[in-house]
């Protein structure tokens, strides 16, 4: 009988991440400035301050844009002193109220990238034209398969036996747009939506690293 793999640690990424890529990436002169978005825990975000930080990513994050006043990722920005502000989408009557905010806001903070590191809501051209190709998603599934909400659940009410994560340029559709790196995870006969997307989540903050540093790795000096 064969195995189903259960090591969260130990899964196919393409294209694959060379130890090189991550390590090296820190020699490079200009470093890349992306401004992230984040509605809840922040965990990706964190991922990539803390590789940042510690001079794996050529990358700095000038400022974290929330929308959502419990957000925990507050917390995180303020234990790597990085700015954090709060642009409630309650508050707007429009998607592309939230957006031009959200545009001036990276503008005045000299953001190249934008990087939806768990952003709840669903972007504009507003905020795809001013940063045209240079937005990015992190989404719980191998696209374009399972988009939308709920990607996790989806994929066990299809009984599929492998899912994963993918980082995207985002366009107008959503989850959609160029893959830049995807992970599979297999999906294993007791799974719950917690236990697989837990598994996910572990391959998630891989590729986003991934996936940065290879766009940093292009990036002008």
């Amino acid at each position: 009988m064969i195995a189903a793999n259960t090591n969260s640690t130990d899964c196919l990424i393409s294209p694959a991440i060379s130890p090189a890529l991550i390590e090296g990436n820190a020699k490079i002169a200009a470093p890349l400035k992306i401004g992230i978005l984040a509605s809840g825990s922040g965990s990706n975000f964190e991922v990539i301050a803390e590789a940042i930080q510690q001079g794996q990513l050529n990358a700095k994050i000038p400022v974290l844009i929330y929308n959502n006043p419990e957000a925990k990722a507050v917390a995180r920005a303020e234990k790597y002193g990085i700015p954090s502000i709060l642009l409630n989408h309650r508050d707007c009557k429009s998607r592309e109220e939230l957006d031009t905010k959200i545009v001036k806001t990276f503008q005045e903070y000299d953001v190249e990238w934008v990087v939806m590191a768990g952003w709840m809501r669903i972007v504009t051209k507003v905020l795809l034209d001013a940063f045209p190709n240079k937005v990015i998603n992190i989404h719980p599934s191998l696209l374009p398969s399972f988009p939308g909400i709920r990607a996790v659940e989806q994929a066990l009410a299809a009984k599929v036996k492998i899912t994963g994560c993918t980082v995207h340029i985002a366009h107008l559709e959503v989850d959609s747009g160029p893959i830049l790196m995807q992970a599979a995870v297999p999906v294993l006969p007791d799974d719950t939506p917690e236990t697989l997307h837990a598994r996910i989540q572990v391959q998630e903050h891989k590729i986003m690293l991934g996936a940065i540093a290879l766009i940093a790795d292009r990036h002008p000096v």
